[in-house]
């Protein structure tokens, strides 16, 4: 069964940092790359950063490059989300998601995923 399960949101101040972790389960961890999007109220699903596991490339969307980096344990089966001098306007439900495929555009990262994890909430105050 493949699994994702997030953590390490929570309530952060302007400027601070958090770091999110997904532990994936049920595939071959190498196989695919593993991606975060987030989604605020009423806003569209966002791509935010993709790893590839095998190669250890990594892809940012222009609204976090710079302050956000990805990285993976692949002896964990571990990927994390490490976001800094963060703005109220990071303020989302985190996910990762097994990707099947990941491109950049115009600055947006866009993701296809067959997987994705349950969500964890990152809100950032002023």
């Amino acid at each position: 069964e493949v699994q994702l399960v997030e953590s390490g949101g929570g309530l952060v101040q302007a400027g601070g940092s958090v770091r999110l972790s997904c532990a994936v389960s049920g595939f071959t961890f190498d196989d695919y790359g593993i991606g975060w999007f987030r989604q605020a109220p009423g806003k569209e699903r966002e791509g935010v950063a993709c790893i590839s596991t095998s190669a250890g490339s990594t892809y940012y969307a222009d609204a976090v490059k710079g302050r956000f980096t990805i990285s993976s344990d692949n002896a964990k089966n571990t990927v994390y989300l490490q976001m800094n001098s963060l703005k109220p306007e990071d303020t989302a439900v985190y996910y990762c998601a097994r990707a099947e495929s990941w491109g950049l555009r115009l600055g947006y990262l866009h993701l296809e995923y067959d997987y994705s994890g349950q969500g964890t909430q990152v809100t950032v105050s002023a």
